[in-house]
């Protein structure tokens, strides 16, 4: 990210900004995706097992984030209030997410 800000003369902002309106233009037009992989730093995607694996990783941390939603959270509050419909209704729905993100990240059915 260094580089690229040092190259454009933007900010670290701007630089996000912009990397976010490449990836959303590339989907919106059908291109090859935007992706990072490994420490190469931004690409597109010329090898599908490449997408699949960057796919892969973003799950991984979106589930990272839902579990530590749901332990730090959505659990205490749910434990502490046992009687509350709508504690109990967002724990069942992200607990679904979290295994869904869980299964795909995971590349188990």
């Amino acid at each position: 990210m260094r580089v690229r800000i040092i190259a454009t003369g933007l900010s670290a902002y701007y630089v996000r900004k912009g990397l976010q309106w490449v990836k959303d233009k590339a989907a919106l037009e059908h291109l090859t995706p935007l992706i990072w992989p490994s420490m190469q730093g931004y690409g597109f995607c010329a090898d599908p097992a490449d997408c699949v694996s960057y796919e892969r990783r973003q799950f991984h941390t979106e589930l990272t984030r839902i579990t530590r939603l749901i332990t730090a959270t959505v659990g205490p509050h749910g434990g502490a209030r046992s009687h509350d419909k709508f504690a109990r209704i967002i724990l069942a729905q992200l607990e679904g997410v979290r295994a869904t993100f869980e299964s795909l990240a995971t590349d188990q059915p």
